[in-house]
């Protein structure tokens, strides 16, 4: 059991705690008014802690929308979104990431962190089960808990048909629409002398365009799900980092928790890594071949044949040798930290962000709030930029004396990296030898800027939230909006 679960069964003689009625002071993001416990009476009722920039969070907000189509009208599902970042603690910002997680329950922002500590909250994510009576039935710390408490649902049905002609719970109209737009939250951009393509994440598919934004070419159907196929007869769930090799294009399909690859010649989309569900161990331990399982890859590099994978639920970077099949892990012991040292004896927390340069992999440790060097001679990962996980901040210097906050963009250049400081809204300059950072300052405000690259002279960065492409001028810090063109 993990430390601060609550058995089912030992509840189960009458020794359930009453929860304790909701803060008056939650902000209730979706709804007209506030939500009571008290109206949830002979429901029950799932109230799920989580973070926008916790990938754990998102697995398992997955894991509940599956188990809700799997018992439709049996139980409620409350969100309660408690800030990690200053950036997160907006209404706004709470809205746009529901929307990025396709959240269609009543969401609460728990600005304060008060329902947190009412509750002895220990981490994100956490679920409270509630029984019909308001009582604290089962207390489930982290993902992959789904199908525990489907046991744990079940039992507190007892058999008994579910109550039928309840009303849903009332939501906005205006937050249940989709975005509108020929972009919804997009993660990378990635051009090269003549093409830029796209992640369009909140889509669920790739765009291949030319400089002015004209769309050539979409590879998936805009429908989310995991099949391979021809061009947009194929299916990508959320996916995020992008990266070239001579005429192929490898995407990782965070959802889906794999890496896919298309063909320019043909576009054909198949599956190189993963097996479609999320790891909680190292791939060594699963075997050989390509077919493991990884947990929601956020970025991906490659160079002739090997792709560099950061395997952003486990926290660590793979390296996978396409001609071999082989994957195998060089850097991350799996803890959410940031701690230099040899491969596995290292650790990373969330690294969202990858950029190769010579003898080296630069990644972006966005949960550890900081930029990483992996040396490939000796597998030495260190600190060139940043903190700590619990050290966010705004600060231009250099070394252990910058403070970032979550950064999930990087593009090197040889002599400069550009760094996406995403929950800071700003770009900045990296020097990759001395780890000295600067602000790079733009003439429009950025709104979680996200994947970017370097290309024709020009930055092209993903503006997640304000779903656009932009094309800076990084000399002036002038930007141009890329419209796409369908």
């Amino acid at each position: 059991m993990i430390p601060g679960d609550i058995a089912f069964q030992a509840a189960q003689a009458g020794k359930r705690d009453m929860l304790a009625e909701f803060p008056e002071s939650l902000h209730w993001v979706n709804r007209r008014g506030p939500l009571r416990l008290f109206d949830l009476r002979g429901r029950i009722v799932l109230v799920v802690f989580w973070n926008a920039s916790s990938v754990s969070s998102a697995n398992l907000l997955f894991e509940l929308r599956q188990l809700e189509r799997k018992h439709p009208d049996e139980f409620a599902i409350i969100g309660v979104h408690t800030p990690r970042y200053v950036a997160q603690q907006p209404d706004a910002a709470v809205l746009n990431a529901l929307r990025r997680n396709r959240l269609r329950v009543p969401v609460a922002n728990d600005h304060d962190w008060l329902a947190w500590m009412l509750y002895s909250i220990p981490a994100w994510p956490t679920t409270l089960l509630v029984d019909p009576e308001g009582g604290l039935a089962a207390r489930f710390v982290g993902e992959g808990r789904a199908a525990e408490i489907e046991d744990a649902l079940v039992q507190l049905l007892d058999g008994s048909p579910p109550p039928r002609g309840r009303p849903p719970l009332e939501l906005l109209e205006s937050v249940r629409a989709g975005i509108a737009g020929a972009l919804a939250f997009p993660a990378h951009a990635l051009a090269t002398d003549t093409r830029l393509f796209v992640s369009d994440t909140g889509h669920h598919r790739i765009l291949e365009c030319n400089h002015d934004g004209r769309v050539l070419r979409q590879f998936g159907s805009g429908t989310p799900g995991n099949w391979d196929g021809q061009a947009a007869a194929c299916g990508f769930q959320s996916p995020q980092g992008l990266a070239l090799d001579q005429d192929v294009l490898y995407v990782a399909d965070a959802g889906n928790h794999c890496v896919r690859r298309i063909r320019f010649d043909t576009g054909e989309v198949d599956t190189v890594l993963g097996a479609g569900r999320p790891a909680y161990g190292d791939v060594e331990a699963q075997g050989s071949g390509l077919r493991v399982a990884i947990n929601a890859p956020c970025a991906v590099a490659a160079d002739e044949g090997v792709l560099y994978v950061a395997a952003t639920g486990q926290n660590q970077i793979l390296r996978v040798d396409l001609r071999a099949q082989r994957a195998m892990t060089i850097a991350g012991d799996g803890q959410s930290d940031v701690r230099d040292g040899i491969g596995g004896q290292a650790s990373l927390s969330q690294p969202c962000a990858l950029a190769l340069m010579p003898g080296q992999l630069l990644v972006a440790d966005s949960g550890g709030n900081a930029i990483r060097r992996l040396r490939f001679a000796d597998l030495a990962l260190t600190t060139l930029a940043g903190s700590s996980p619990w050290e966010p901040g705004r600060l231009d210097g250099t070394g252990r004396k910058v403070r970032l906050a979550y950064p999930c963009g990087l593009a090197s250049t040889g002599s400069r990296v550009f760094v996406a400081d995403t929950c800071n809204d700003r770009l900045c300059t990296l020097d990759p030898y001395s780890g000295e950072l600067a602000t790079l300052e733009c003439d429009q405000a950025l709104h979680q800027p996200h994947g970017l690259s370097f290309a024709a002279g020009s930055l092209w960065l993903a503006d997640r939230d304000a779903h656009a492409i932009l094309r800076i001028d990084p000399e002036r810090g002038a930007c141009e909006r890329v419209t796409l063109d369908e």
